[in-house]
């Protein structure tokens, strides 16, 4: 009996694994080379030697202009970034100290070129932009939540410069054109009490408006991110005194 029960119970096991493996074989395979890649601007960096190091703290923004910023700094400065979306400044809050260890060496930075406002000036609900939702933090929240960030920067020593929030055009989904105003209006004060230099890539993006913004979006052209880069070069080669 004991015999027939083990017989029934591996029989059965080798059914299962013969059609699972049947199965397997007719299903869609992935292509190589198929996967979604993560963003080229999120990888780390080594650094070269003998060069100060700056670190990169924004949304999907600084993230396309994180490349050019780091080759027209080449041999000047070693320009790390976060290695994810900065989001809004309450997940700013909760993921600084994170953040801050980037390279995970507790090496010290030089200079820190930060943004937040795109994110937490957004009408959210439901896991969606939705311009019925509510703002993720309202001006006085934003305000706030920046003083406690930037409390928290300047005991890392390094030289901080602040890049204002770029425009909202008008038909951005889940954004209202030029809230941004108000919260740059915020951030500006905020920069102003403490003495933090400020990139005002509002002004420059503003500018160039139709050129270098895409339609109805947030985001920008490749040669529109690399407008922005010089700028952003421009006021870390400031910081650094080069």
């Amino acid at each position: 009996m004991k015999s027939l029960q083990t017989f029934l119970r591996y029989g059965a096991l080798a059914v299962y694994l013969s059609t699972a493996s049947a199965l397997w074989a007719q299903a869609p395979q992935p292509e190589r080379g198929g996967e979604k890649k993560k963003d080229p601007s999120l990888a780390a960096i080594e650094d070269e030697a003998g060069l100060p190091r700056v670190l990169l703290i924004g949304d999907s923004i600084s993230m396309g202009y994180t490349l050019p910023t780091r080759e027209l700094l080449k041999g000047v400065a070693n320009v790390h970034r976060i290695p994810t979306n900065g989001s809004s400044s309450d997940v700013g809050l909760k993921k600084l100290d994170e953040w801050l260890a980037t390279d995970g060496a507790g090496k010290k930075w030089d200079v820190i070129h930060f943004n937040w406002g795109l994110h937490d000036l957004k009408h959210w609900k439901e896991g969606k932009l939705d311009l019925a939702g509510p703002q993720v933090n309202p001006v006085d929240q934003y305000e706030k939540n920046l003083r406690e960030i930037l409390a928290r920067l300047k005991k890392t020593g390094a030289k901080l410069i602040f890049a204002t929030t770029t425009p909202v055009p008008e038909g951005s989904g889940g954004r209202v054109a030029k809230d941004e105003i108000a919260y740059n209006e915020a951030a500006t004060h905020v920069m102003k009490d403490e003495g933090v230099a400020i990139d005002d890539l509002h002004a420059l993006a503003e500018s160039k408006l139709g050129e270098i913004q895409l339609p109805k979006n947030v985001h920008f052209s490749n040669p529109g991110y690399k407008t922005l880069a010089e700028q952003v070069a421009g006021s870390i080669k400031t910081a650094l005194g080069k």
